[in-house]
């Protein structure tokens, strides 16, 4: 008997602790990008609006709507991320590169259109990143 041979047989599988309603029943690993996808969202939403105030107050309403577009290709974005992670292993093996489009379509538009910016709607852009930087903050300091 070898020592994976003891370790099949004292290890209760997922399935029975599932039906027992035991607590050590391993997380569905969806459920939990799910969560984050949800929590990374609202962090954005959130910070998006912070920012967006304090551009129009100490700017101006143009630059802080150019912002606005910038931050809304951002959480489209994040969507198109989450969306092809969630196919990731079922139905794709790699990542699609058809998402960067996004941004550079904004940047040739705003840099033909002379009322767009291109620094704020990049910037706005970004805002996902910062949510990402807030996020690994608060999870360094509190694991839990």
């Amino acid at each position: 008997m070898s020592l994976s041979d003891n370790t099949i047989e004292s290890a209760p599988s997922t399935i029975e602790n599932a039906q027992t309603g035991s607590e050590n029943a391993e997380p569905d690993p969806m459920q939990d990008f799910y969560k984050l996808y949800q929590e990374l969202l609202v962090i954005t939403l959130a910070l998006t609006g912070v920012i967006f105030i304090s551009v129009w107050i100490f700017y101006s309403l143009n630059i802080a709507l150019n912002y606005l577009i910038g931050a809304c290709a951002g959480l489209v974005y994040l969507r198109m991320l989450a969306k092809d992670v969630e196919r990731l292993g079922r139905e794709k093996q790699q990542l699609s590169k058809t998402r960067l489009a996004l941004i550079v379509l904004l940047i040739l538009l705003a840099g033909k259109w002379n009322q767009l910016e291109i620094l704020p709607i990049f910037l706005g852009f970004l805002t996902y990143k910062a949510t990402l930087m807030i996020y690994v903050i608060r999870v360094a300091f509190n694991p839990d």
